[in-house]
């Protein structure tokens, strides 16, 4: 997944207790790799690249698992008018944020007609997923690692722990409160590594992150990072960060992605009409805005 994962949990006292609590977390860990086995690009033998390299000549089953996230991740597509987008690699793949190589104009011409969710058709039957263009690829960047948190966190629950916290990059899942108080959440100041914009008490919530900090690099004095715009295949432009919480870190992974592309009045808005859930934009110019839910008081 390209990230840290990070597991802890509350236990009792006691090395019996300690020694199920590690071989829990453990579990869970087990889990997301198994879900990165599954649903990552980089393995050349995941489903998910057999999807792209296959997809467009016949349909291939998928899995339910992975069917359901594509499912989940088209519909996000549709509430979002194509801000969030898993065909983003079809651009996407051309960027390397490490040797600080973009794509030229006439790259991305050709390719952002392949950048169109509508181009991925779900087949029920055998769970399979067929793509209606050749060199259409998929990335579940945008939501799967959400997907990885709420199944390690259910995988604690399901043996027994209720205060936990499961991080991977910038998507955490929280299981209960900590201890009786409420878990802590630093926001990350998007212009310092090490400085925190803003702080939120959650108990038994998701949230997710996304900034232009995570994976970019600099040319002439501006920022190539990896969420694209759909409708341009460049880099969305306007903010620094976008962090939405609810009870579900499949949708607020994806949905900080759609915020983020979609810029701070179009994406509040969106996240406005979501009963559950709250959102914070940092803009390019370093200001911060919230949903009602979040906004300090005056």
């Amino acid at each position: 997944m390209g990230t840290l994962v990070s597991v802890r949990l509350w236990h009792e006292e006691g090395d019996a207790s300690r020694q199920a609590a590690a071989a829990a977390v453990d579990a869970a860990i087990a889990e997301i790799d198994r879900i990165e086995q599954l649903m990552s690009t980089y393995i050349d033998e995941s489903r998910i690249s057999e999807i792209n390299r296959d997809a467009a000549e016949r349909p291939v089953p998928a899995g339910e698992e992975l069917y359901g996230l594509v499912e989940t991740a088209l519909r996000v597509s549709r509430l979002t008018d194509g801000a969030f987008d898993i065909t983003y690699d079809s651009v996407g793949q051309h960027y390397d944020y490490r040797a600080g190589r973009r794509p030229d104009a006439g790259t991305i011409e050709e390719e952002i007609g392949r950048l169109d969710y509508r181009l991925v058709t779900l087949v029920p039957e055998g769970h399979a997923i067929r793509f209606r263009r050749d060199g259409v690829r998929i990335n579940l960047g945008g939501i799967a690692k959400g997907y990885a948190v709420e199944r390690a966190v259910a995988v604690l629950a399901g043996a027994g722990y209720r205060h936990a916290i499961v991080t991977a990059g910038g998507d955490s899942r929280l299981l209960g409160d900590r201890g009786g108080e409420p878990w802590v959440v630093g926001v990350r100041d998007p212009r310092s590594e090490e400085g925190v914009a803003v702080r939120l008490p959650l108990v038994d919530e998701a949230i997710s992150t996304s900034g232009d900090y995570e994976r970019y690099f600099e040319e002439d004095g501006v920022r190539y990072h990896h969420i694209l715009s759909p409708a341009t295949g460049e880099p969305a432009r306007g903010v620094y960060s976008a962090t939405v919480v609810g009870p579900d870190g499949v949708l607020t992974d994806a949905l900080s992605t759609s915020v983020f592309v979609l810029g701070v009045e179009r994406g509040l808005a969106l996240i406005e009409e979501l009963p559950g859930y709250e959102a914070i934009v940092i803009d390019a110019g370093g200001r911060m805005h919230y949903t009602a839910g979040l906004a300090p008081p005056e």
